[in-house]
This record gives C-alpha cells, sequence and structure tokens, in this order.
C-alpha cells in the first residue's frame, strides 16, 4: 500500500533563508571567497570552488576510504560472499571487482554512519570553515547527514535523481539554510557522473513535491515537469553541468535541485558530502543533533566529537523506523522520507519497507 502523502506536498515558502547573506567578515582570513562568489551562491543557489584543497590534504581521506574497503572486502570474503579480496585492485578500481562478486557492495560502503578521524579533519578544515562562514555566520555546527558516495560505474544504486536535500529531511529545518561541500576525489565531468544543479530553483524558498522511489534506488525523486509548475524554472536555461576539478568544492544549499550523472567511465567516482548549519536552529533530523564547530563567542573552542562520530547515523535512521535487527550484508536502505512523499515506484527497498511496516502493525494487533 502506498504511503500517504504528508501536508509536505503543499509547499511552504521560505525565500528569505536561501537568498539573504548574513554578516559577511570584517577580518580576511584564509580561504574565503570573493564578494561575486558569495553573491553567485546566494543568487544561482551554487558556487564552483576550484583549488580548495591540494592533493596531499586529499590524501588521508583517501587512505582511509581503502581502509574501509579493505574492512569490508574482509567481512565479505570471511563470510562466503565473495572468492577474491581483488587486494591488488586500485581506489578507483577495487569497489568495482568487489562489486561485481557481490552486487551491493556499493551501498553497504555508502551506509557506513560512524565519522572516521580522516572525515572529522577535512570537515573542520579552517579554510573550509572560513568559506561555511560567509554562507551561515560564525556560529557554525556539522549537520548529522555526511555522505561517501561510492559511485561505481553504471550502477543505478548510486546515481542520485533530481531532488531537494530537504525532501530527505523534516519541514522543521525548511527555515534553514543548509551549507553543503560537494568533495569528489578525482577530476569530475558528465561522463564520469559530475554534478547537475538548477540554477535559481532555491529563490522561491520552497520544498517541491516529491515521490519515492526513483528506479530501483531507495533516493527520492523530484519530476521535471514539478520543478517547472513550483519552483518555476526554465530547465532548457537552468541546468548546470558543475564539472569539480579535484581540489575543488561544489557549494550548495538544501534548496536548490540537484543531481549526480551516471558514471559512464572505467574508474569509481569517489565523493564526500558534508553540511553544516547555525547550530540555534533545527536540523530536521530528529534522530541525531549537530555538532558545534565554531562558536563567535568562544575563540578557543575545542569540538566534541564524543556525541557525534561514533553515532551511527545509518543505524539511527533506520531505528527511526522500527528496524532494530538488521543483517551486515543487507543491501537494502530506508528511512523517514519513505514516509514523509507518496510512494508511486516500489522495488526492493520499498518492499522492505512495506513489509517492515506491515510486521509491526500485525504486532501491534
Amino acid at each position: 500500500m502506498a504511503a500517504e502523502p504528508s501536508k509536505a506536498s503543499s509547499p511552504a515558502r521560505s525565500p528569505d533563508t536561501y537568498t539573504t547573506q548574513p554578516p559577511q567578515p570584517r577580518e580576511k582570513e584564509p580561504g574565503q571567497l570573493e564578494k561575486w562568489q558569495v553573491d553567485q551562491y546566494f543568487e544561482k543557489g551554487y558556487v564552483l570552488v576550484p583549488n580548495v584543497f591540494t592533493p596531499e590534504e586529499l590524501e588521508p581521506i583517501k587512505e582511509c576510504i581503502n581502509g574501509l574497503v579493505d574492512d569490508l572486502a574482509n567481512k565479505l570474503f570471511a563470510a562466503g560472499k565473495i572468492d577474491d579480496k581483488c587486494e591488488k585492485a586500485g581506489f578507483y578500481e577495487r569497489l568495482t571487482l568487489l562489486e561485481k562478486q557481490f552486487p551491493g557492495t556499493a551501498v553497504l560502503l555508502h551506509k557506513i554512519g560512524v565519522l572516521p578521524t580522516a572525515f572529522q579533519t577535512l570537515w573542520t578544515n579552517e579554510r573550509l570553515l572560513n568559506i561555511v562562514e560567509q554562507f551561515i555566520g560564525p556560529n557554525i555546527a556539522g549537520h548529522p547527514v555526511w555522505n561517501l558516495r561510492t559511485k561505481t560505474p553504471y550502477n543505478e544504486q548510486v546515481t542520485v535523481p533530481w531532488h531537494q536535500d530537504n525532501g530527505y529531511l523534516e519541514e522543521t529545518c525548511n527555515g534553514t539554510l543548509l551549507a553543503t561541500a560537494w568533495i569528489p576525489l578525482l577530476d569530475t565531468n558528465a561522463n564520469n557522473g559530475c554534478m547537475q544543479v538548477v540554477s535559481e530553483g532555491h529563490k522561491l524558498g520552497m520544498t517541491a513535491k516529491h515521490t519515492c522511489c526513483a528506479g530501483g534506488t531507495w533516493y527520492i525523486d523530484l519530476s521535471e515537469e514539478e520543478m517547472v509548475k513550483t519552483l518555476g524554472v526554465d530547465l532548457d536555461k537552468d541546468v548546470i553541468t558543475c564539472e569539480v576539478p579535484y581540489g575543488g568544492v561544489l557549494f550548495i544549499n538544501n534548496c536548490v535541485p540537484h543531481r549526480s550523472l551516471e558514471n559512464h567511465s572505467d574508474k569509481i567516482r569517489w565523493s564526500l558530502d558534508l553540511r553544516w548549519q547555525d547550530p540555534s536552529k533545527p536540523n530536521g533530523f530528529k534522530m541525531k543533533e549537530c555538532v558545534v564547530m565554531r562558536k563567535a563567542d568562544d575563540p578557543n573552542y575545542v569540538i566534541d566529537w564524543s556525541k557525534f562520530a561514533n553515532l551511527n547515523r545509518t543505524t539511527l535512521q533506520e531505528k527511526e523506523m522500527g528496524r532494530v535487527s538488521i543483517d551486515e550484508f543487507d543491501t537494502t536502505l530506508y528511512g523517514p522520507w519513505m514516509k514523509r512523499w507518496e510512494i508511486v515506484h516500489h522495488n526492493k527497498h520499498t518492499k522492505a519497507h512495506e513489509a517492515h511496516e506491515n510486521s509491526l502493525s500485525k504486532l501491534a494487533d
């Protein structure tokens, strides 16, 4: 049975949230953007900034991911799920070879919810936070929803369709600007799955009606017809393909429509997406609090990761759905967005959600 569409299908407006700049820092700090770049972020909903990081700064991230892939390969091998751990394969190939042996391996790695130390370091990079301050002000918190994107070639499960990030969160955050950094770990282009954004799709401050779920995935979907009707965009002119170079960052907000293209190359398009917000505002993810990274009144503030880094976001998300027993090798994924939006297309993810909902109903009877 399809989930009932919620009142979220009647969009509320909050244009000032996404178009009004905070007071800009008086002092020039390392990494800060030029005025035109900040203006573009608020006027267009995105800004592509090359050369934010050096290759040396991103190397610990790649080493960390290699370790995560190795751990997963060892678990799959020990469980008899794969015959070859592909230990000689490189960073941009190994996960693809594992995926061929056990379809869904890329999903398993995407589902990790514990934040590695290398990711913490990148998330709180001084230059990066100096940029984020220009978007949300001097009080900065990391949002609970961060992702390691495991975009193996020709894999629908890791190709994200048109959506607004607000569509995955509770309506309470529609008045909160979430500044997102999309950080690829190689040069990205239209062939290997870069991002596209709909320029100015955020300007009405509306979260359009999404549906669930796209193709064989757990992703919500925002139709082009709905974007045109509700957000007033012209898709012939406003769709921007963002080819981000290695070391560059694409900054977007939580209201601008965006998607990733399919990876048609022979290499994995690894990337991270990290988010920040004003810690005094709702985060739309009630299962987990933000982690405060900067306080305007405390220049010596030290980040406390103890209540954040090891609190598994994926586990919390699934517990929120009443799912408490999770198979280590379960390649299905579902979350609260499946209750928020109408399910118009079923697949293994929605069917797993529906089966679980039915079992909960029987227990309640």
